[in-house]
């Protein structure tokens, strides 16, 4: 670990996109210990989000998702339920585990890369109890990997404060994201 702690970077909260099921009640902070970043004690929660739609879109809702021919088609019902979610709020405190402070840590690609949680879910549990107290980390995205996605910690929920929550149908933009997606209704 470098010298000098956790390469630590802010974000504004405004930055974050969320996809949900639900347009209240947010940010959720889940405890089921079955997601990449998860406490697999569940001690504390986890909240996941992106940078842009494109990520937060192929992150949540094509997380497992086969592309056919290029596609991936997706049931109305499952578009139609989901909101994307806006929030503002104090800026937040992250660990950088991106591109060189990712090295500088000991790690590489595969933490975000492998499609086993128990290696990520013990770099959770390390950064999570690291006396910097950050409130989450960014990490390079499994499903789009030229994005960043953020997880937050539960302790992060009081910056937070949600302030819009639109249909994903209706949301601007996601015409075009679906379309570089090749997301197509089923």
């Amino acid at each position: 670990m470098p010298p000098d702690g956790l390469p630590v970077i802010h974000l504004e909260p405004r930055t974050l996109i969320r996809i949900s099921r639900h347009a209240s009640g947010e940010p959720y902070f889940g405890r089921s210990g079955g997601n990449r970043f998860d406490d697999p004690e569940r001690v504390y929660g986890t909240c996941y989000f992106g940078e842009s739609l494109l990520v937060a879109l192929a992150e949540t809702l094509l997380h497992d998702a086969v592309a056919v021919r290029g596609a991936f088609r997706v049931h109305p019902d499952s578009l139609a339920s989901r909101h994307v979610l806006r929030f503002d709020g104090a800026p937040l405190r992250l660990a950088n585990l991106t591109g060189a402070s990712l090295k500088r840590l000991g790690g590489h690609a595969g933490l975000s890369g492998t499609a086993s949680y128990r290696l990520p879910q013990r770099w959770s549990q390390a950064v999570h109890a690291h006396p910097d107290r950050v409130d989450g980390f960014v990490y390079m995205s499994r499903h789009l990997n030229t994005e960043r996605a953020i997880v937050l910690f539960d302790r992060a929920g009081e910056k937070l404060r949600m302030t819009q929550a639109t249909p994903l149908i209706a949301y601007p933009g996601f015409v075009s994201a679906a379309r570089e997606l090749g997301i197509r209704s089923a």
